[in-house]
């Protein structure tokens, strides 16, 4: 029987190729964008999954309120982490990661024997780190691989990059960065074959080494000092709960004081280490996390391409009702059930169904390095050797075939076997209602990601074009990583200031754009720790300001020898209560027990400016003057060239010249600022990349109906041509149904897609507005490309020789 209903089923499909092809093209399209996003989103949700008691691994996260201002942080204060490895039975082992960039070691410039090359991305951490995460290693072993001073775990890209096919396991290198020059034995080499973790470092230095790691293990600081990764690993068992309610009483134990001096409120979270990758939210993350919304969004989406592929095979099946009728009929009446007819058409949905993942697997593979790029992933072909993927294959058939086949099974198998053999072919079930019903559907799906489409790329529109404050233009950027090189900084932004093309040259620890890790409380006299505004700021020398063209809009500018100035902006003035006419010659005082109070004076006000991402508002912001170069690692250089070719060739050769033992490396400061908004061009470029899949899935459906439909009108058509109809009078009379379907989908996805985008747009402190042209504009899209669509199979039919049609009977 089995074998009847596949033979019957084949012979359909063969039979009518253009029906067959286009539900397989649907299917195969649907099932490839379907497979891959399931497979996005379960490589994002297994980030850390693979450590030893995961479940019992927590980060300490940190919440902070000063001064009205709270902040909510993946960091926190050195002492913290070690303090409960000894007040708590519970911790059985803690570890702490501090990144170097933050610090000024942005770049650490590797050298072993002729090789050397800068490697970003290192971190100190502790000797315990390997005992609470689980890397896979290569070379070397887990155990006690950090416990010696300056003692090195390279990642594998940078161990092959540095020693080829050597075994790295003892050798010495050189690492050079603004911490100074140390060597150190590399003990370890890991990959992430074990599986993905948010930890993203390049290299792990022994904590108990010089520099930054003895700054750690000596820092104190209960309150503030917010800035390193710690962790801990519970006992089994044990309640991550009842002990995150210990740590207020345990904060107050070892910080009260010192957060009273600065009048600061800190809470102390356990935060498990498998959410780290999928919750938002936290400011100082070590590498980006996802928003689990997008995840919904994208398995939702994942979903409906299904389903449209699958509403092609139910329209287009139930269009050719006609053209089965009598079959139906004829095999009812040789004694054929309806269970039994339900069972073929069933089988002729499975058929294609399997066909397509047939297909689609293929092309997944081949697409696969297209697709990862798309996503910025690395999802690889080791996850076809995971059962999951099979099981998540077979529901997809199973799901698609029953949601496919099943109302064409019911429609089809309903026909009574007297009527349809006497041409009377109708059923009970109204096929036409229930087929405009899945077109609207479609466009539906398709104006709403359309409509996605185009806020999306309004907003990054807004955020390139918008004036933040400053001017980005003509600005290259130039780091020094190592205490050579800065050294050597003030000789070669001398022989720069020589340069015609250059308008104006400055040093700093920092440029506008990037994260900014130094921030403490001030207050005008009067005042006090407790009710400080914390301003974040920027080192800098008399020229940053002029180079990044920052308005002053009161007082004046940095000069040589304000070594106790500062410029302040707007926002700050206001925090302070005092206006900017009146702010210059003002005295900011500040106070870190056991420090005694120190004091800067405003120089001048600056005009607000969006020095961050437009994702936050414009906060509390200094620029603090210094004259002193060991200070530095940052150099802005402003120029009017417009032969950048020949303007970097010149700074190449000066950089030769005066940095001779460092490779010359710059870049640009709009392309800087552009890359904070990563995450939302990556967004933009996957919904472009499955609206279209959509729309064309769609497109596909929508012209096999146009052609039907054509076809059942044939005969209508001829007579309208001898009767004198036009071309376009007949394109028009057909378009005419799939025209109002479009427009009846306009007005039920504009709500959904103007609701779904305020909350995208919600992240942005600066947003554009949304307006009606947005969703407009989708529908009319939308409307042209069901006309064109619906119009080739239009301009055929009309176009059609009428004799041939007339005389058909």
């Amino acid at each position: 029987m089995l074998k009847s209903y596949l033979k019957t089923a084949w012979r359909f499909l063969l039979k009518n190729k253009t029906f067959s092809l286009i539900n397989i093209v649907g299917l195969a399209t649907g099932t490839l964008c379907c497979l891959y996003i399931l497979l996005y989103v379960q490589d994002q949700y297994s980030y850390d999954k693979q450590h030893k008691d995961v479940k019992d691994i927590y980060r300490i996260t940190t919440s902070l309120e000063l001064t009205g201002d709270k902040h909510n942080s993946a960091t926190s204060s050195p002492p913290i982490t070690p303090a409960m490895k000894n007040d708590f039975g519970e911790v059985l082992q803690f570890t702490r990661l501090v990144g170097t960039e933050g610090f000024g070691a942005k770049q650490h410039l590797l050298r072993y024997k002729e090789k050397s090359f800068y490697q970003q991305n290192a971190a100190y951490v502790d000797s315990t780190f390997f005992d609470v995460f689980n890397f896979h290693f290569v070379s070397g072993n887990a155990n006690k691989v950090l416990a010696e001073p300056y003692s090195l775990v390279l990642m594998k890209p940078v161990a092959d990059k540095l020693f080829g096919g050597e075994d790295p396991i003892g050798k010495m290198i050189s690492i050079d960065n603004s911490f100074g020059k140390h060597d150190f034995k590399v003990t370890g080499v890991i990959d992430e074959s074990a599986g993905q973790s948010h930890i993203k470092v390049s290299m792990f230095m022994a904590m108990n080494s010089g520099g930054l790691g003895q700054y750690v293990r000596q820092n104190t600081a209960w309150a503030g000092n917010n800035f390193l990764y710690a962790y801990v690993k519970l006992r089994p068992n044990a309640s991550a709960a009842a002990l995150e309610k210990k740590l207020p009483d345990f904060l107050n134990k070892y910080g009260a004081d010192q957060l009273k001096a600065i009048g600061m409120k800190k809470a102390l979270h356990l935060q498990p280490v498998t959410t780290i990758h999928t919750t938002p939210g936290h400011e100082h993350e070590l590498t980006k996390t996802l928003d689990p919304a997008f995840l919904y969004i994208m398995i939702l989406v994942a979903v409906l391409i299904q389903v449209v592929a699958c509403i092609n095979f139910m329209n287009l099946s139930t269009a050719r009702a006609s053209k089965r009728a009598k079959e139906v009929g004829v095999r009812k009446v040789i004694g054929a059930g309806q269970g039994d007819l339900m069972k073929q058409f069933l089988g002729e949905s499975f058929m294609l169904t399997l066909i397509g993942v047939a297909i689609a697997l293929p092309l997944l593979i081949i697409l696969l390095p297209y697709l990862n790029q798309l996503t910025h992933t690395d999802i690889h072909l080791a996850f076809f050797s995971n059962y999951k993927l099979w099981i998540m294959l077979g529901g997809m058939v199973v799901v698609t075939g029953l949601v496919a086949g099943s109302y064409p099974a019911f429609y089809l198998s309903a026909f009574k076997a007297i009527k349809v053999i006497k041409g009377n072919f109708t059923s009970h079930i109204s096929a036409a209602g229930i087929r405009k019903s899945l077109v609207v559907f479609q466009f539906w799906l398709s104006i709403i990601l359309i409509s996605g489409v185009i806020v999306i790329y309004s907003q990054l529109n807004f955020v390139k074009n918008k004036d933040l404050g400053f001017d980005q233009n003509q600005k290259l950027i130039f780091n020094f990583y190592t205490e050579t090189t800065q050294g050597k900084m003030k000789n070669f932004a001398n022989d720069l200031r020589q340069m015609a093309e250059v308008k104006t040259v400055s040093n700093a620890d920092n440029y506008l754009s990037q994260f900014v890790p130094h921030d403490h409380g001030v207050y005008t006299a009067g005042g006090n720790m407790a009710t400080a505004t914390d301003a974040q700021n920027i080192i800098t020398d008399e020229f940053f300001a002029k180079a990044n063209g920052i308005k002053i809009i009161a007082g004046r500018d940095f000069r040589i020898g304000d070594t106790t100035r500062v410029l302040i902006n707007e926002t700050l003035c206001k925090r302070l209560g005092i206006s900017p006419q009146a702010a210059p010659g003002t005295r900011l005082y500040t106070q870190y027990a056991p420090d005694p109070v120190s004091f800067v004076e405003v120089a001048g006000v600056m005009k607000d400016f969006n020095y961050n991402s437009l994702h936050m508002e414009v906060k509390p912001f200094m620029l603090v003057y210094r004259n002193d170069p060991r200070q530095f690692n940052v150099m802005v250089v402003s120029t009017d060239s417009k032969n950048y070719k020949s303007l970097l060739g010149k700074m190449e050769a000066l950089w030769r010249k005066d940095i001779a033992d460092a490779p010359f490396e710059y870049s640009f400061l709009d392309t800087e600022v552009q890359k904070q908004y990563e995450t939302e061009v990556i967004l933009s470029q996957i919904i472009n990349a499955f609206t279209l899949m959509a729309i064309v899935i769609s497109c596909l459906g929508l012209f096999g109906l146009a052609a039907f439909s054509a076809e059942q009108r044939s005969k209508e058509i001829g007579v309208r041509k001898v009767l004198g109809a036009s071309v376009t009078g007949i394109v028009q009379l057909l378009s005419k149904d799939f025209v109002q379907l479009v427009l009846i989908a306009l007005v039920i996805a504009t709500p959904i897609a103007w609701w779904g985008m305020s909350k995208w747009l919600q992240a942005f402190e600066y947003r554009v507005t949304i307006s009606w042209w947005m969703f407009a504009l989708a529908g009319v899209l939308a409307l042209i490309i069901a006309l064109l669509t619906v119009s080739t199979q239009a301009i055929k039919a009309a176009r059609m020789n009428p004799v041939k049609s007339l005389k058909a009977e």
